[in-house]
C-alpha cells in the first residue's frame, strides 16, 4: 500500500502539507532537511488536483533545483484560474520544472500547452509526467533557456490566454521576462501573466516598471502569486 493511500486513510494531508511548506522554506534559505522526508511529502502532494488526470500521481526531480507546488497553493491559484480557463485556452508554463502547473491546466480543459524547462532531469519529469496524464498530444516541450524560448516562441504563436512563470527565487529572473513578455506578442491585452516569487517579492515587484501591470496578489505563508494583465497599465487604461 502506498504511502499517499496510508495517508489518506488517517486524514493527516493537512499536517504532510504543513511539513512540505516547512520544508520548502528550510529549502530556499538553504538549510538541512531530511531528504528521505521530503521525498516523501512529494509523493503524497504531487498529483492532479481536479479534471480529467484527477488524483494522477506526478514525479517531480530531486534536489534544491527545483520547488514543487503543494497541492493546498494549486488548489487555490486554480480555483482563481478557473474562470479563464476553457476549451480555447492556450496555457505556457514557464520554468516549468515537473510541469504540475501546465498539467494542471491540461487536466481542467486548456486546449494546449507549452513548457519551457532546461534542467535534464526536469525535461525528464515533464516527458514522463504527460505521458502518465495522456497529456503528450496536447503539448510542446521546449529544451531551452525561457528568453530563449520566448525569442523563439515569437513570431510563431499567437498570443497565450495564460502565462505562469515561477523562476528560482530573489534570482530576478522575472525582470527580464515579465517586460519582454508585456511588449510582445505573446501577449494580448486580456492574457493574464502569473508570477510564483518569494513572500518578500512583493516589495521588490513594486519599484519595477511591469508593476503598473499588477492586477491582484495572493499570498501564503512562503511565497505569493502576482497576476499582471496588459490592460493594468498606464498604456491600457
Amino acid at each position: 500500500m502506498t504511502i499517499a493511500r496510508e495517508c489518506d486513510k488517517i486524514n493527516a494531508k493537512a499536517f504532510i502539507m504543513e511539513v512540505a511548506s516547512q520544508l520548502h522554506y528550510a529549502r530556499k534559505h538553504g538549510n538541512k532537511y531530511d531528504t528521505i522526508l521530503f521525498k516523501i511529502v512529494i509523493e503524497v502532494l504531487m498529483r492532479v488536483i481536479a479534471g480529467s488526470a484527477k488524483r494522477k500521481s506526478l514525479v517531480c526531480p530531486s534536489g534544491k533545483d527545483t520547488r514543487p507546488t503543494t497541492d493546498r497553493i494549486k488548489e487555490t491559484l486554480f480555483n482563481m484560474l478557473q474562470p479563464e480557463i476553457s476549451s480555447d485556452t492556450r496555457f505556457l508554463d514557464l520554468f516549468s520544472g515537473s510541469g504540475g502547473i501546465g498539467i494542471e491546466a491540461l487536466s481542467r480543459g486548456a486546449k494546449r500547452c507549452i513548457f519551457v524547462e532546461r534542467g535534464r532531469e526536469a525535461l525528464r519529469c515533464i516527458r514522463k509526467n504527460l505521458e502518465n496524464t495522456g497529456f503528450s498530444e496536447k503539448a510542446q516541450v521546449l529544451s531551452m533557456d525561457v528568453m530563449q524560448a520566448l525569442k523563439y516562441l515569437s513570431g510563431r504563436e499567437e498570443p497565450f490566454d495564460i502565462i505562469f512563470l515561477d523562476p528560482p527565487y530573489e534570482a530576478g529572473f522575472e525582470d527580464a521576462v515579465i517586460p519582454f513578455l508585456m511588449s510582445s506578442a505573446l501577449v494580448s491585452p486580456n492574457t493574464l501573466v502569473i508570477l510564483e516569487t518569494s513572500s518578500g517579492g512583493m516589495k521588490k515587484v513594486e519599484t519595477a516598471d511591469y508593476y503598473q501591470y499588477l492586477e491582484r496578489c495572493k499570498n501564503y505563508k512562503t511565497n505569493c502569486h502576482l497576476f499582471f494583465r496588459k490592460t493594468m497599465g498606464s498604456d491600457g487604461m
